[in-house]
């Protein structure tokens, strides 16, 4: 084990999304049989999504979730048997137990090392990712994989045009190793629970049936207001945590929920829009795997550099917001 002054470093990134992809149109066309009015113009305006990636209805979170960690154990040049913490955040879970990382962890063949689920909504994968960096500085892990993988089109209401055309499906997924250089610098966690009814799917299993409403549910004025203040205020937070100007960030990826909730942010930090990680406009809203798509996606195509100071942010239900500062 690392001594307890090791960081956590992220040495790889894999993100995976089904392969059907659904246009504005496409989904217009299919809302239309229902008698639900909507256009790609309407949607493009109001959110900046123009399409979203759906699972088929045979595929589950681990499916997507173990593929996306394969693509970042195979850029680490990590074997499965290396990893001794699995964490997945997700609020779509194949079961109701084992845990969803129990799944991947039998999936991809590793054996021994701690597997657990995170649940914190869209903010999830930031809160997987503090997790593992608190087990490495601990020197109870040596090689994390953090997942945020979810298949929300499961939980959709499709009668419900304010949230229906909002999600997609997908996962993404980085490697943590202990190591002597910095890595994860700060993280910033933060819930207000009393806020639980702005965004929620209220619904469960009990005595065989189910109870509650399933369907994932919004109010979307209260969620833009909350979601642009609490991330302001938790940039500067982990900023001045670490010791760290907001102006030396070299990349700030945020939550892909809405385009005009990312404008309203930079705007309000003093970001500028091209070092904002953009990819809501082709994944929608994945939830916790928001942002490790996003991550992925900018390292891949040469944005994201090895040094870059980059600020990954999340805000989901609970309600749930958090910032994790890491130098790449």
């Amino acid at each position: 084990m690392e001594s307890s002054m090791s960081y956590a470093k992220i040495v790889g990134s894999g993100g995976y999304l089904p392969p059907r992809i659904v246009s504005n149109d496409e989904l217009a066309a299919e809302l239309a049989t229902r008698q639900i009015a909507t256009s790609d113009t309407w949607i493009v305006e109001r959110t900046g999504i123009r399409q979203r990636h759906i699972a088929a209805p045979d595929v589950t979170t681990s499916m997507l979730a173990t593929k996306a960690a394969q693509l970042a154990l195979d850029d680490a040049g990590v074997t499965a048997a290396e990893v001794d913490l699995i964490i997945v955040a997700t609020s779509t879970p194949d079961f109701i137990f084992p845990s969803t990382a129990c799944l991947v962890q039998a999936n991809l063949g590793a054996k021994g090392g701690a597997a657990f689920d995170v649940q914190a909504v869209c903010s999830g994968f930031v809160y997987a990712l503090a997790t593992a960096d608190a087990f490495i500085q601990a020197g109870r892990s040596r090689v994390a994989l953090v997942i945020g993988a979810e298949v929300f089109s499961s939980i959709l209401d499709w009668s419900d045009r304010g949230t229906c055309v909002l999600f997609g499906d997908g996962a993404g997924a980085v490697v943590l190793k202990a190591s002597e250089e910095p890595g994860v610098l700060a993280a910033q966690l933060n819930a207000d629970g009393s806020q639980m009814k702005i965004l929620c799917a209220a619904g469960n299993v009990m005595h065989g049936k189910v109870v509650g409403d399933p369907f994932l549910r919004m109010d979307g004025q209260a969620v833009f207001k909350l979601a642009v203040t609490a991330l302001a205020r938790s940039a500067k937070e982990v900023c001045q945590q670490a010791g760290i100007d907001l102006a030396d960030i070299d990349w700030l990826v945020p939550h892909q929920a809405n385009v005009r909730i990312l404008n309203f942010l930079s705007r309000k930090l003093g970001i500028p829009d091209e070092k904002v990680i953009i990819t809501v406009d082709k994944h929608a809203n994945t939830s916790a795997a928001s942002v490790p798509l996003a991550l992925d996606a900018a390292r891949r195509d040469g944005r994201i550099k090895s040094g870059d100071l980059v600020m990954m942010q999340g805000v989901g239900g609970g309600f749930t917001w958090g910032s994790v500062l890491a130098r790449m």
